[in-house]
This record gives C-alpha cells, sequence and structure tokens, in this order.
C-alpha cells in the first residue's frame, strides 16, 4: 500500500474510533460531557493545526478527542450528547475546545453554534488568500481527490461547485465540493466573517493572520489567549505543524499569482475595512 493508502486508512480508522467512543459515551445514562468554552473556526490551510498544539500544551486546557469534530458542519444531525462525548470532564477552572477549519467556511454553521454555544468564544485564523488557494490545492491532491492541474482546478471551481450545490449546503456533494475544490471560494474571507458576525457578537470572534503567528508566535499566541481570558503561558516551543510535504515544482507560476492577487484584491479591501485593518496583505503577505 502507498503512502497516501496508508494514511486514509489510518485517518479513517482514527475518525471510526473517534466517533464510537463518542457515542459510547452518548449512550451512558446520567450527565453528558461539557460543551466547548471555545473554538477554532479556521480557515483551511491557514496554520490552525499549529494554533491547535499551542492551545493544547496550555497547562489550563484539556482537549477534545480530536482535531478536527465538524459536528457543526458534517455530523451535526448526530445531536449534541454525541457533540459532547467527545469532551472530557473538567476540573473547576479547566477550558476545553476543538479546531475544525471548514466551519469559518460552510454556510449553515455559524447559525447552529449560536444556537448551541451561546457564551462561547472563537478564533479565526487567515492566511494570504492566493497563498491559501494553493496550498488547499496541494492538500486536495495529496489526498488524491484533485486529478487536474492547479490552472485548470481554478478554471473548473465555479461550476464544480455551483453543481454540487444544486441540493443545498448538507448534500454529500457539497460537502465534498465544497472541502475540497474551494481554493477561491475560501480566500473571501469578509463574506464569511459577516456570516458569523450576524449570527455572533464581534466581540465573541478574535481574527488573527497566519502571517502574523509565524512572525510573531509568542506575541499572537499572548493575544489569542487574552481574549480567551487564559492565563499566560507559553509552550516550550512554537513548531510547525503541517501534513502536508510538497513535491515538484511549484504550479502556482507568476502568471496564476498575478492573476489571483488581481481578484482577491477587492476582497481583501473588503475584510480589512470589516475589521478596521490598515490592509489586509500587503506586499509582505
Amino acid at each position: 500500500m502507498s503512502g497516501l493508502g496508508r494514511r486514509l486508512v489510518t485517518d479513517q480508522l482514527r475518525r471510526g474510533v473517534r466517533a464510537a467512543r463518542a457515542w459510547g459515551r452518548a449512550s451512558r445514562p446520567g450527565p453528558a460531557g461539557p460543551l466547548p468554552d471555545f473554538l477554532v473556526i479556521g480557515g483551511q490551510r491557514c496554520g490552525t493545526t499549529s494554533l491547535y498544539h499551542y492551545l493544547a500544551a496550555h497547562p489550563g486546557v484539556r482537549v477534545a478527542t480530536g482535531k478536527e469534530l465538524q459536528f457543526f458542519s458534517l455530523h451535526h444531525g448526530r445531536g449534541t450528547r454525541w457533540y459532547r462525548g467527545h469532551f472530557p470532564r473538567l476540573a473547576p477552572g479547566e477550558r476545553t475546545f476543538e479546531a475544525s477549519p471548514y466551519y469559518l467556511f460552510h454556510p449553515s454553521v455559524p447559525a447552529r453554534v449560536a444556537a448551541t454555544l451561546p457564551e462561547a468564544r472563537f478564533v479565526a485564523l487567515l492566511r494570504d488568500p492566493v497563498q491559501r488557494a494553493y496550498s488547499h490545492y496541494l492538500h486536495t491532491r495529496s489526498y488524491g481527490a484533485e486529478p487536474l492541474s492547479f490552472a485548470d482546478a481554478l478554471d473548473a471551481e465555479e461550476e464544480r461547485l455551483d453543481r454540487a450545490l444544486r441540493d443545498g449546503p448538507d448534500s454529500r456533494a457539497a460537502h465534498r465540493a465544497l472541502r475540497n475544490h474551494s481554493y477561491v471560494a475560501r480566500g473571501r474571507y469578509a463574506e464569511q466573517l459577516e456570516r458569523w458576525f450576524a449570527q455572533i457578537p464581534r466581540e465573541r470572534i478574535h481574527v488573527a493572520r497566519n502571517e502574523d503567528l509565524s512572525r510573531d508566535p509568542a506575541g499572537t499566541y499572548a493575544e489569542i489567549l487574552r481574549f480567551l481570558d487564559l492565563p499566560a503561558f507559553t509552550p516550550e516551543a512554537f513548531a510547525r505543524h503541517t501534513r502536508r510535504v510538497d513535491s515538484g515544482p511549484s504550479q502556482l507560476t507568476p502568471e496564476l499569482r498575478d492573476r489571483l492577487a488581481a481578484y482577491f484584491a477587492p476582497h481583501n479591501a473588503r475584510l480589512a475595512e470589516l475589521l478596521g485593518w490598515t490592509e489586509a496583505w500587503g506586499s509582505d503577505g
């Protein structure tokens, strides 16, 4: 079996075991587990795995059974008791969370979250959308879910998403396309955050840039801890965590980079206005 095949099988087994344990906990008599105090909601390929590990290292935080539970996106029909089954019993003062990058993007999630977690806080980590789009493409290709070149995938994206969404955003086809082939759509951050702000007070959503987490991990992490009302803490190391290994020449040519930069420019300006930033991504992004 290839390395990709082993990884896919391992991922499926891990998710299956995690779900089975949650069902087992949900079926036990007595009170269910706690709901999370906060969520890392995205975006995908924006450094959420690294942030997850930094937050999980905090002595006042206990993690769920895995990083991406996807309850509010893929598994909402399983009910909150199943969701609670993923979280540990907490001692006084302890907090728990999960991180599912699909939450920021999926249109049904903000209203579901608002109804279930009325007091929770949320962290969104964003990245230069041009770099994010290509990283997303490499990630999808590494799982064998993208047969097209990057240029052809960009050209096909709108039709792919439109076709998949004909039966609504929660169909199996929609989830597959929204998760795998939304290279450009996921970089339109302002419209995604506006959906969240329509359901959740802005003061409960903290937005940070992946580039700031990379350049100043201690300072950016400290800001996130203050937002979450967690005591100051510094992990032993701010290692970078990613599951993708790049190989071969880059398909993000100067021409494609310029094309994407021009496309995202008005969306980045809208984001900066929405958040009160001087700019979203400039020449350093």
